[in-house]
């Protein structure tokens, strides 16, 4: 076990935490096409008689919540491999269907129930995967937790990127969503790959024993032997006659950080980018509304948010036992008010008091850094509050109340938009 396992097993986990959130955020970036998809050919006035946006997130939420709950129970009763690399191929088939869809011409009722139909599985297993990865990382130090979250935040960082050349370029939606589609499906092989590869990195030991090897000595692999690293495993392995935490026992120990991370993203997605996607540019970007909007909400976003989470591999503060931890969370609030009264249009009520661009990028990179930054902290203390037993318990509760902030996000911008 020399320093170069661990190495590729860090860069593995990143590309892991790239490949859990990389086909949701293509989906999401090719949501005209599907708009324009389905008010083509329509007599209706109304410009959007699906309520597509409603629509999806709403049927992405529903099984985003249900089956990360479920995983967190579940998880016990069904073999790792099969819950990981399982809902990576299904995730993988039901992409190469969307992008079939493209070029198939059909009924629009028929093209909207089946693209609500593959909305709800790619986030029911992906919600599988969040959750039995976040408790694969929960047994690894911090650092690998803060690597997979980083992975995470530069798949949007992709994303932003090709939302912002297929409007340079002026592409056509169903040129753009193919290639939305097909960059999916490549980055979902090469992260099944990725996890085939990782048991094999250590030999011919149980990548679940130098896991543990990890968790015991993060900084010092390099200077003990095979025969004392063998001896030492033995040492802390846990009896296996111990039987581990039940759910609600583990919930006692990381309800803080449970509350933490809800709130984090409940925050982040009441704005973002329900909100600020409709922010018009008013000084730099002036007339140039084709790259604002995905170079400074999507891209900009994006960047802090994954420099907030990176900085958590050298920084961590406050400590997990602070009360100002929990403080510095509920205080992000404040970016709510700031980025409503920013230059988004349309608004009826209130008034717009940062009309410059520069205004609306500053809080723009500082909500998202905070956001990267306390949602990373977050998901990396709760594993080191219980012990390396329930490490993998606590994982996939926290992904949970994860997806618990995505969804009351979701559903906080809803109301918020009549305010505005």
């Amino acid at each position: 076990h020399r320093r170069g396992d661990t190495g590729l097993v860090a860069v593995i986990f990143f590309l892991l935490g790239m490949g859990t959130l990389l086909p949701w955020n293509f989906f999401i970036t090719a949501m005209n096409y599907f708009t324009d998809r389905l008010k083509n050919g329509t007599s209706s006035t109304q410009t959007d008689t699906y309520m597509f946006g409603n629509m999806s997130v709403l049927l992405a939420q529903l099984p985003l919540l249900l089956f990360t709950l479920l995983n967190s129970f579940l998880y016990q009763h069904i073999a790792e491999k099969i819950r990981i690399a399982g809902s990576m191929v299904f995730i993988l088939l039901f992409f190469i269907l969307t992008a079939i869809l493209v070029k198939f011409k059909m009924d629009q009722d028929h093209f909207f129930s089946i693209t609500m139909a593959t909305i709800w599985f790619i986030n029911m297993f992906g919600a599988v995967l969040q959750g039995s990865l976040f408790g694969l990382v929960g047994k690894l130090p911090p650092r690998f937790n803060s690597l997979f979250m980083s992975g995470q935040a530069v798949a949007g960082i992709f994303s932003g990127i090709a939302m912002l050349l297929s409007n340079i370029f002026e592409t056509d939606s169903e040129s753009s969503a193919l290639g939305y589609f097909i960059t999916p499906c490549v980055a979902t092989l090469l992260t099944l790959c990725c996890y085939l590869v990782l048991p094999h990195l250590v030999g011919a030991t149980r990548h679940h024993d130098f896991f543990l090897l990890l968790n015991n000595f993060d900084n010092g692999l390099d200077d003990i032997g095979e025969t004392e690293a063998c001896k030492k495993l033995n040492e802390f392995k846990q009896d296996p006659t111990e039987e581990k935490s039940t759910v609600p026992q583990v919930f006692k120990k990381i309800w803080v950080m449970a509350l933490c991370v809800t709130c984090v993203f409940a925050v982040t997605l009441s704005v973002f980018p329900a909100i600020t996607v409709n922010t018009k540019p008013s000084g730099l970007f002036d007339g140039k509304d084709n790259i604002f909007v995905p170079l400074c909400s999507f891209i900009v976003f994006n960047v802090m948010d994954w420099i907030g989470r990176s900085l958590t591999s050298r920084l961590q503060w406050p400590s997990m036992k602070s009360h100002l931890f929990p403080f510095f969370v509920v205080l992000r609030v404040v970016f709510i008010p700031a980025l409503m009264l920013c230059n988004i249009q349309p608004r009826a009520y209130l008034p717009v008091l940062f009309n410059h661009d520069m205004a609306y990028i500053i809080i723009m990179s500082l909500f998202a850094m905070t956001s990267g930054y306390f949602a990373c902290l977050s998901m990396s203390y709760a594993p080191q509050l219980v012990r390396p037993k329930d490490a993998e318990t606590a994982g996939a509760l926290m992904t949970f109340f994860l997806a618990l902030g995505l969804s009351l996000g979701a559903a906080f911008s809803f109301g918020l938009k009549r305010i505005l």
